[in-house]
């Protein structure tokens, strides 16, 4: 895929004050998410963090962006190491999801990754053993955007395997009533 040329960019001007970030926050709140956890690992190290912000951006190439907190370690690292993986989580997978959010039971494992099974697919970053699906990607470009870093990443390697996806929403999980 071609990088975008300075003509593919466009800025809109701002004609409205955004409005306040917990209002925002509470609002986006009542957006269902899917839950992952983005993974890296090579010279700058291993990382991992749970996120909700994952999207499919094209199939033709197959893209996806994966936004993380400017300032997460985990998005440093993945921005160095130049691999990253994202591991949609099943509904079994909440225990998990907290470890790597930094709650929950991080302080049972000398690392968080010993949480659960971990293996790889093509860039060597950790893929979840039981994950619901595994993206394993190379960032094509990424951009800073007010508080997060936005990655988009070429999909080099996939797995999926059968069970029902971890939701988010209203600050708490849960499962689609079909599963």
């Amino acid at each position: 895929m071609a990088p975008a040329s300075t003509a593919d960019i466009v800025s809109f001007p701002t004609f409205a004050k955004p409005v306040p970030r917990e209002q925002f926050i509470d609002a986006m709140g009542q957006a269902v998410t899917g839950v992952t956890i983005i993974t890296t690992s090579g010279g700058a190290g291993r990382a991992g963090i749970t996120v909700s912000a994952v999207s499919s951006v094209t199939a033709d190439p197959p893209l996806l962006l994966a936004c993380m907190h400017r300032d997460s370690p985990a998005c440093e690292k993945v921005r160095r190491n130049g691999i990253f993986c994202v591991n949609v989580l099943k509904d079994s997978h909440s225990a998990v999801a907290d470890v790597f959010a930094g709650r929950g039971q991080r302080d049972v494992f000398e690392s968080k990754f010993d949480c659960t099974l971990w293996g790889s697919l093509v860039t060597g970053a950790p893929a979840m053993g039981d994950a619901l699906a595994v993206f394993d990607c190379r960032p094509q470009t990424s951009q800073v955007v007010g508080s997060h870093r936005v990655f988009f990443g070429i999909v080099v390697g996939t797995r999926t395997s059968e069970g029902v996806p971890l939701l988010y929403a209203s600050r708490a999980y849960g499962r689609p009533q079909w599963g």
